[in-house]
């Protein structure tokens, strides 16, 4: 058995040691690199295969993120106790290691490429979705599969006004920034945000002092290439048959062009569709039967390349779009309101042939999603999702379970609107937003920000401002010129060179992404791209504010109502009870949903005004503390010759002195009241020590306060028994020592104390 041979190379990183590791683990993979940054330790491993796949006419590239409870010293909370199905975060990552290494394959490349990352260790410091980039970049770089990296990828914040790379992940909550830049030595690749309302120049700040970063990671994985890396697999991307391209192009003539321009999609995509199908038709009409298959494949490829290029050409050469729209020009906006019935908010965004629908819906804090993945936060109040049917498009396909892209979008708008809401002291419900994707020609996941704005604001739900999307495209040829697209359609989406969605409100970004498939684009680019969408997203805001502007005052008699009790944490337990029995008690009888927090904040939820009360009035009953001056409704349970007891509150009696009992002399207490009577009491004192309650129902008789009895100076009812403290006080017992004594027996009778003048009563 060979010795194994260990490469590795390191570089400091904000302060801490990225450690790139080669040949201690998964020696059959084409390529393995351990990637360390503090405590988080990932596997990245690729396997290409060696020939192309038949029949397809895409790059057949998979990118798994794997998380692994033990990596932090977790079990899975699942009944299998294993992991399963990825989670969002492993599938967002996943999505985000995917964007920037797609474009630097080969054009043509058709062999299966596959790429797993296992974590194997995280530390809560150093978040992996980095360093995944950063692995798998490295894994292809030494490898022999065709790959035009290395690529560099570094997580910025904005702590304290400052732009720093890769913080801490605990320091995350406090920043104004969390931004992902991906990029080559050369250029930017991928961008991934969510902001507090930055500026567009704060937001191009961050990205250039981000691709500063990966640089430095591009320049530490040619290091660890030139130590380990193998050649290079021959591959030659396929050559245009440029005789069928011209020949396909003189036959059309100018009815590729007449196709391409008509403004609505359907119409566009008949016409296309008809012209292609009379070019095959026509170009392997003299082709033997065993042939006409493979001309087939080869004519429609010749089309597609000319569509693009006419479309590209057009915009380029004549500033012309597809549908007729100038480069800076936003489709028809539609906004709608309170369009479904029942439901807690809703609202409808229509811009051009894209249309989204957004259902807000507010639960309690209990309704709160847990999340089991490897993040700090184990729940999360505000959820987003987003679903993209296939009717959307005009197309019959199978339905399934949320795709990558559809957990992408949602988390793109859940992210985007993030900076904006309540806090959950100020709302303290849980939102889920819902987009609906209805129809669908180009950025359904910024039309699905606009809706999900205005079916909160229809809910509602006091966000801070209003928030819209836009998507920018690029058009670039190789000699240098470049236009900048608002508002991009499905056709400009795929034959164009970047998708770059920019997400905020009037005072500036909550949210951004960017893809190319192009090997990089400029700062120049950015900032024009930046510009533009700040103009469209300020068009787009003031027609959304023109329907409404503010959230609606009133929350939707469908939606629960919460209302919050503050009780003493030591009380925590008293209303929870044994097994949660108590706390199940009050849900049962009164229909509402109640959760408590550590701190002693008890939401109570429902829609039922009456239970709502009820539910409250159990709470406090279990939880309060009687206080001096504090008058309740209370039920006699024990008479004795001295007094009564009387129940005020849940496990809690006070005693009611013969004295207190009327505004005349009584001597008998059984005149004036018996078992299971309810009458109203004061709280006339409360012992420090021991928590005995004097009470007093002659002072609720006559009116009068616990300031009064301050101010008249009356000693505090009941305080004469230094033991139990249950006997008169001294003003009460002159002339009761013989007789009757309407006292005690000996054992419960308070030690005698000398009486003092005037307290003879």
């Amino acid at each position: 058995m060979t010795e194994r041979t260990i490469h590795s190379v390191s570089a400091e990183i904000a302060g801490r040691t990225l450690t790139l590791e080669v040949g201690r683990f998964a020696e059959q993979a084409d390529g393995a690199v351990t990637v360390r940054y503090g405590d988080t330790v990932l596997l990245a491993t690729v396997v290409g295969a060696k020939e192309a796949r038949e029949g397809i006419d895409f790059f057949p590239l998979t990118v798994d993120y794997e998380e692994r409870m033990y990596s932090a010293g977790k079990i899975p909370g699942n009944f299998f106790k294993r992991e399963g199905r990825p989670t969002t975060t492993a599938i967002l990552i996943s999505r985000l290691t995917d964007r920037p290494l797609r474009p630097l394959f080969p054009k043509g490349y058709r062999n299966e490429v596959q790429v797993i990352i296992t974590t194997f260790s995280m530390d809560m410091v150093n978040d992996p979705g980095p360093l995944a980039i950063i692995g798998a970049s490295a894994a292809l770089a030494i490898s022999d599969i065709p790959f035009s990296g290395p690529v560099g990828a570094v997580q910025m914040a904005m702590l304290d006004d400052e732009i720093v790379a890769n913080p801490p992940m605990s320091d995350m909550e406090q920043s104004r920034l969390d931004l992902i830049v991906a990029g080559t030595k050369d250029a930017v690749l991928m961008v991934e945000a969510g902001a507090y309302e930055l500026t567009e120049d704060e937001m191009l700040q961050g990205v250039i002092e981000g691709h500063a970063v990966c640089k430095r990671l591009c320049e530490l994985q040619e290091e660890l290439v030139r130590l380990c890396g193998r050649e290079k697999r021959p591959f030659a991307s396929p050559v245009a048959d440029n005789s069928l391209e011209d020949s396909v192009k003189e036959w059309m003539g100018s009815r590729l062009r007449e196709a391409t321009r008509s403004p609505i999609k359907q119409q566009r995509d008949q016409d296309t569709q008809n012209l292609k199908a009379e070019v095959i038709t026509y170009f392997t009409k003299d082709e033997p039967e065993e042939e006409v298959a493979h001309r087939t494949k080869e004519v429609a490829k010749v089309f597609e390349s000319l569509l693009k290029a006419e479309v590209r050409d057009a915009i380029l050469d004549e500033g012309i779009r597809v549908d007729g729209r100038a480069l800076d020009e936003i489709r028809q906006i539609s906004v709608d309101v309170g369009v479904i019935p029942r439901v807690h908010g809703s609202g409808l965004f229509t811009r051009g042939q894209t249309q989204v629908l957004t259902i807000a819906t507010l639960g309690p804090p209990g309704d709160e999603q847990r999340l089991d993945d490897l993040g700090i936060e184990t729940t999360k109040r505000y959820i987003h999702h987003y679903n993209f049917p296939p009717f959307s498009t005009g197309e019959a396909k199978r339905m399934g379970s949320p795709r990558r892209r559809d957990i992408g979008h949602g988390m793109l708008a859940e992210r985007a609107l993030y900076a904006v809401l309540p806090s959950e002291a100020e709302f303290p419900y849980t939102i889920r937003l819902v987009s609906e994707t209805l129809s669908s020609n180009g950025s359904s996941s910024m039309a699905s920000v606009c809706g999900s704005t205005l079916s909160m604001m229809d809910a509602g739900v006091p966000i801070k401002r209003p928030v819209a999307g836009v998507a920018m495209g690029l058009i670039s040829d190789p000699d240098g010129r470049w236009k900048v697209l608002t508002d991009i359609q499905g056709l400009e989406d795929a034959l164009g060179d970047m998708d770059f969605k920019v997400a905020g409100t009037s005072e500036g970004v909550t949210g951004l992404q960017m893809d190319i498939k192009t090997t990089g684009i400029t700062y120049d680019i950015m900032r024009q791209a930046f510009e533009q969408a700040r103009q469209g997203r300020l068009f787009i805001l003031n027609k959304m504010t023109e329907v409404i502007d503010t959230p609606r005052d009133e929350l939707s008699p469908f939606a629960p109502r919460i209302i919050t009790v503050q009780i003493p944490v030591e009380k925590i337990g008293a209303l929870i009870g044994p097994g949660g029995k108590t706390i199940r008690s009050i849900t049962e009888t009164t229909g509402a949903s109640i959760d408590v927090e550590d701190d002693g904040r008890v939401f109570i939820a429902t829609s039922d005004g009456e239970a709502a009360k009820k539910a409250v009035s159990m709470v406090e009953a279990l939880t309060r503390e009687a206080k001096i001056g504090d008058i309740f409704l209370g039920k006699v349970v024990s008479i004795k010759p001295f007094g009564a007891f009387v129940n005020i509150l849940p496990g809690k009696d006070g005693m009611v002195h013969v004295s207190e009992l009327a505004e005349q002399r009584v001597e008998n207490v059984e005149d004036v009241l018996q078992l299971g009577d309810e009458i109203n009491v004061m709280v006339i004192d409360v012992d420090p020590s021991s928590g005995k309650i004097s009470l007093s129902r002659r002072a609720v008789l006559t009116g009068e306060s616990a300031e009064d009895r301050k101010a008249a100076g009356a000693a505090p009812r009941g305080r004469g028994d230094r033991g139990d403290r249950s006997g008169p006080p001294r003003g009460d017992r002159g002339g009761d020592r013989g007789g009757d004594r309407n006292g005690p027996p000996r054992g419960d009778r308070p030690r005698p104390r000398r009486r003092e003048d005037g307290d003879r009563g």
